[in-house]
C-alpha cells in the first residue's frame, strides 16, 4: 500500500520563500490521498536552538496553513531523517505501507534524509521533485550558481534506488 508522507510543511520553512507550486502539489496529492483513503502522514520538524525558524512552541515550527486542517496524524522530529528516534516505522507497518510517497521541505536535508532511509529500511519510494522545496539557495553552501533542488533530485534519480518524478508524472502512472 502507498503513504503520502508530507515533510516539515511549517511556518518557518513555507513564510521564507514563493513555494506556491510546490504547496499547490502537496495539496493535491493530499487531497488525492484523502479521497482514496490512504494513509498520510505529516513530519513536524522541532528544534530547541533559540534562533531556529523551527523553534519548538513557535509560530515558525506550527504547520503551514495550507495543510493543517489535513493534518490528523502528525509526527514530531529533530532531525533530518523522519525515522530517527520517532515511531514513524512502526506506523507504517500497522498500516501495512510498501511504497512511501515524499512531498515537503527541506529538499537537501529531511526530504533526502528520509527517501534514503525509507529506501534503506526497504520501502519503494517515489520522491515528487514538484511537490518538495528549499529555502536554501546554492550560495547559502558556498556553491554559487548550483541549484541546490535539482542537484539532489539528479543525485536521486541516478541512484536508480528511488523514483523521482513530477506530479503530473505521478498521477499518470499510480491513478
Amino acid at each position: 500500500m502507498r503513504a503520502l508522507l508530507v515533510i516539515d510543511v511549517q511556518n518557518g520553512i513555507v513564510n521564507f520563500g514563493n513555494f506556491t507550486e510546490e504547496l499547490t502539489n502537496i495539496q493535491k496529492a493530499i487531497r488525492e490521498f484523502k479521497t482514496k483513503e490512504l494513509p498520510i502522514f505529516f513530519m513536524k520538524h522541532l528544534n530547541s536552538e533559540e534562533d531556529s525558524a523551527l523553534l519548538e512552541g513557535s509560530e515558525g515550527a506550527e504547520l503551514h496553513d495550507s495543510v493543517k486542517e489535513y493534518a490528523d496524524t502528525v509526527i514530531e522530529k529533530r532531525t533530518p531523517s523522519s525515522f530517527y528516534k520517532t515511531d514513524l516505522a512502526e506506523r507504517l507497518k500497522e498500516s501495512d505501507v510498501d511504497h512511501l510517497i515524499i512531498t515537503g521541505f527541506n529538499t537537501e536535508y529531511c526530504c533526502m534524509f528520509t527517501s534514503i532511509a525509507a529506501f534503506d529500511r526497504g520501502y519503494r519510494v517515489t520522491y515528487i521533485e514538484n511537490a518538495t522545496g528549499t529555502m536554501n539557495s546554492g550560495e547559502t553552501y558556498g556553491q554559487k550558481g548550483i541549484d541546490i533542488k535539482d542537484f539532489v533530485e539528479t543525485v536521486l534519480h541516478w541512484s536508480d534506488a528511488i523514483e523521482v518524478i513530477s506530479y503530473e508524472e505521478y498521477v499518470e502512472k499510480y491513478n
